[in-house]
């Protein structure tokens, strides 16, 4: 029997003990994506956050599988003048990882999002869509068994786009879980084979189809919203 990587049951998370986000109930096995979906404030970023350990589980239980995890944030958070390469950026994912072959990973993370050539330039100066293509191997470098991605493809072009669907593509045949916040459906439904519907609680935690279902997105978005 396969265990999952990640369990929620009835888990509710709180900023300065108030609760933002209830009942959260379902799992992500190994080599699925759940899709985070809801309006703005619904809980997305918090439910990230909670299973970083940055925001507190009040109540229920969250159970995330041993093994590391990587992380890619949203570009917004990101301080672009601060002068680090893209080698030095990838590098900080193994920050607490033994290993004598740091190099050679750094490296091997970078040929997997096609950015080994970039290396030595600076972070700061690369398009948007080859920043979050980094940020991915940064993640992916420390040999994950989950990734959690916060509005990952928000302004990147179709090359960008479909270069990191690729990637985390791969990295789920390689049985990596996937946990990524979105607006875009249409990135749920090429990547993700669950959706996790929010808005300040769970409306749904489920397949794909049935969690996004008219019922259940009028229920999140208001009355007016259309399939």
């Amino acid at each position: 029997m396969i265990n999952p990587t990640l369990e929620f049951d009835q888990a509710s998370f709180a900023y300065n003990g108030t609760p933002v986000l209830t009942g959260i109930t379902g799992t992500v096995f190994p080599g699925e994506a759940l899709a985070l979906i809801g309006p703005n404030g619904a809980g997305k970023t918090t439910l990230l956050r909670g299973i970083l350990g940055e925001v507190r589980l009040v109540s229920g239980v969250m159970r995330r599988a041993p093994g590391r995890m990587g992380y890619v944030p949203q570009s917004a958070d990101l301080d672009l003048t601060f002068p680090v390469t893209v080698r030095q950026v990838v590098g900080m994912g193994l920050i607490g990882v033994r290993t004598n072959q740091k190099r050679a990973r750094i490296d091997a993370a970078l040929a997997r999002v096609d950015l080994l050539d970039k290396a030595p330039l600076r972070f700061g100066g690369l398009s948007g869509g080859q920043r979050q293509r980094v940020l991915l191997a940064r993640a992916l470098v420390c040999e994950p068994k989950l990734i959690l991605l916060d509005e990952p493809f928000n302004g990147l072009d179709e090359p960008n786009r479909v270069a990191l669907l690729q990637t985390i593509q791969e990295a789920k045949d390689d049985g990596v879980a996937v946990v990524a916040s979105t607006h875009d459906l249409r990135l749920a439904k090429e990547t993700c084979e669950k959706a996790a519907l929010l808005a300040g609680k769970q409306i749904a935690f489920d397949r794909l189809d049935e969690a996004l279902d008219q019922s259940n997105m009028q229920l999140a978005y208001g009355g007016g919203w259309r399939v």
